[in-house]
């Protein structure tokens, strides 16, 4: 099975390296150096690592044959494929391509969205649901508020309290370029967590 293993967010500096968003819990594996990685588009590649490192958080990438910042310009939006073995016996734990395009339904089993994306801050995940009115809200991926994922019938329940599904409900953090890591944060599959109560 092939996975979405990062994207290449924007060029950095003018000796051909990339910022890549990364989208696996393994990025020390999927990203050392030598790593063949297919893409999508499939004309963008394949992409072999030449050098890596993190920078301020954020890992930065050279590949072989994109020596300068000219080369490098046709990557963003690039995404890096890995193949992955689809029989890990995972429970309560799904990847973004997973969730992408799942109807959201609330208890009543009315559609109040579709999962966009899913963004992965520290310590939590948020699921973007794209409402029938084309406005983005951000919805906490925990089990008290998603108590169904399912694959198979390409759902997703949620017990919303209320306010949640306003699009002004939750601001999103500041823009940024990339994923800030400030530690060992899982971020993909993603797991459903408990209610922080504070």
């Amino acid at each position: 099975m092939q996975l979405v293993a990062g994207r290449v967010a924007r060029v950095h500096g003018l000796r051909g390296e990339v910022l890549v968003e990364i989208r696996t819990d393994d990025p020390d594996e999927r990203f050392a150096v030598g790593a063949v990685l297919a893409t999508e588009p499939v004309e963008s590649g394949p992409l072999t690592i030449e050098a890596r490192r993190w920078h301020q958080g954020r890992l930065l990438v050279r590949f072989v044959g994109v020596p300068d910042r000219n080369a490098a310009e046709t990557l963003p939006g690039v995404r890096l494929v890995v193949e992955v073995d689809g029989s890990d016996g995972r429970e309560d734990e799904f990847y973004d391509h997973e969730l992408e395009g799942l109807r959201v339904l609330d208890g009543s089993g009315t559609q109040v969205g579709t999962v966009a994306a899913v963004l992965h801050h520290t310590g939590q995940e948020l699921l973007v649901v794209r409402r029938p009115t084309g406005e983005d809200v951000l919805v906490p991926f925990v089990s008290a508020i998603v108590t169904t994922v399912d694959l198979a019938g390409g759902r997703i329940v949620l017990d919303a309290p209320p306010g949640l599904l306003d699009a002004d409900a939750i601001e999103p953090d500041p823009v940024e370029t990339g994923p800030v890591e400030t530690g060992p944060v899982e971020v993909g599959p993603v797991k459903v967590g408990p209610v922080e109560e504070g």
